[in-house]
């Protein structure tokens, strides 16, 4: 099962998908943490990418396209084993281009899981997340870019997925127990269905 873990930024995705991982087993990909690795390494992929993200911006369609190919030709198994995408696709070019990508494997995204959380949770947890962890790109200029960012670009991902019936919409305000369990009863639905 591939599945695509959706959401604002601060809507829990990486939370969410660890405990994915963790029940069903799924390989995980996410775009961001591999943005970051490059970034402190200093990599030419890092400098591309930290000139875009520290504006709030989204990286270009192609560099994460290109980014993905290269996990999958690394890790071919991991299109076998099912992988849990957080953070891709973010735009209808990526979602396309990813079941592109995915049926030279013979498979394809099989669900995507939409965490909403209201706006205000959202600004909060990114500004506690950035006390803590000390990220750069989570401070209330770069945030509310982001967020805007979101809503033009990423957020018709939603009626794109919805349009082929994989969106599955959970409630990402509050108890993390809860939300992970509403997740798993949808998924687990899901699957029982194909």
């Amino acid at each position: 099962m591939n599945i695509v873990i959706f959401g604002a930024p601060g809507s829990g995705k990486g939370t969410q998908s660890e405990r994915l991982i963790k029940r069903y087993g799924l390989h995980h990909i996410s775009t961001g943490e591999l943005l970051r690795d490059h970034i402190s390494r200093g990599t030419h992929l890092g400098k591309v990418a930290d000139s875009y993200i520290s504006k709030g911006l989204l990286i270009p369609d192609e560099l994460m396209v290109e980014v993905l190919a290269d996990i999958f030709k690394e890790h071919p198994e991991t299109a076998a084993k099912g992988v849990i995408f957080d953070g891709f696709p973010r735009t209808i070019a990526q979602a396309e281009a990813l079941s592109k990508m995915l049926s030279e494997y013979g498979t394809d995204v099989h669900a995507v899981v939409g965490l909403e959380v209201d706006e205000d949770e959202l600004v909060r947890r990114m500004l506690e997340r950035g006390k803590d962890s000390g990220r750069s790109d989570d401070n209330i200029d770069t945030i509310r870019k982001r967020l805007d960012v979101y809503h033009r670009q990423t957020a018709p991902l939603k009626e794109y997925y919805l349009s082929q019936g994989r969106y599955h919409a959970i409630d990402g305000n509050g108890d993390l127990d809860r939300i992970s369990d509403d997740i798993a009863r949808e998924l687990d639905q899901h699957k029982d269905k194909k």
